[in-house]
C-alpha cells in the first residue's frame, strides 16, 4: 500500500511540475518571455545575465531545456522611464513552443492558413537571398497585431514551419 501512495505521490508531482510549464506562443510572447519585458525580469526567468543588442549580439536562454533567442534594446515606456532595456525580439526552433491553435515548428503552411485565414490581418511573402532574389520554397507567415505593435512569423522551408518569431512591429 506505502509503495501504491509513493508511487502516485511521484506521478501526481511531475504532473504538477509539467502544468506549470509555459511553452505557449502568441502575438507578444514565447514561452514566459515577453515582447516589453523588462530586462531584471527576463535575467531572472533566464537564470543569466542579458545584453542590450546591437544587431550582431544575441542572448540564447534555455527555457525548460528549450532555446530562445532574446534580443533586447532600450525602449521607451513613459516620461518616467525614458530608455529601459526590455524585449523587442525572439525566436525558437523549438517544436514545444506552440500557439493555442496548436500552430508550431513542424506545422505546414496549410495548418497555417487553415487556423489563420478569418484572422484580420496576416501576410505570406517569400524569403529573399543577399541578392534580392526570392528563395525558393522558403518565405514567411506573418500576423500582424496592430494593438500591440507586434508580429508573430512563422518561417517554412518546403511549406514546413522551421522557426517561430515574436517581435515588434516598426513598419517596415
Amino acid at each position: 500500500m506505502k509503495k501504491i501512495i509513493s508511487i502516485l505521490m511521484f506521478a501526481f508531482t511531475f504532473g504538477c511540475m509539467s502544468a506549470q510549464e509555459n511553452f505557449e506562443v502568441s502575438t507578444l510572447r514565447i514561452g514566459p518571455f515577453k515582447v516589453f519585458m523588462p530586462r531584471a525580469e527576463a535575467e531572472k526567468l533566464a537564470g543569466t545575465k542579458l545584453t542590450n543588442s546591437n544587431g550582431e549580439k544575441k542572448n540564447t536562454v534555455k527555457y525548460n531545456g528549450e532555446a530562445i533567442q532574446v534580443d533586447l534594446f532600450d525602449n521607451y515606456i513613459n516620461e518616467a522611464n525614458p530608455s529601459v532595456p526590455s524585449i523587442t525580439y525572439m525566436t525558437t526552433t523549438s517544436k514545444k513552443f506552440k500557439t493555442k491553435s496548436g500552430i508550431g515548428v513542424g506545422s505546414t503552411r496549410d495548418d497555417l492558413i487553415n487556423a489563420y485565414r478569418n484572422y484580420p490581418n496576416f501576410s505570406v511573402r517569400p524569403d529573399w537571398d543577399d541578392n534580392s532574389k526570392p528563395i525558393k520554397d522558403s518565405g514567411y507567415f506573418n500576423i500582424e497585431d496592430s494593438q500591440a505593435g507586434t508580429l508573430l512569423s512563422f518561417k517554412f522551408i518546403n511549406n514546413i514551419v522551421t522557426e517561430i518569431s515574436v517581435y515588434l512591429n516598426e513598419g517596415c
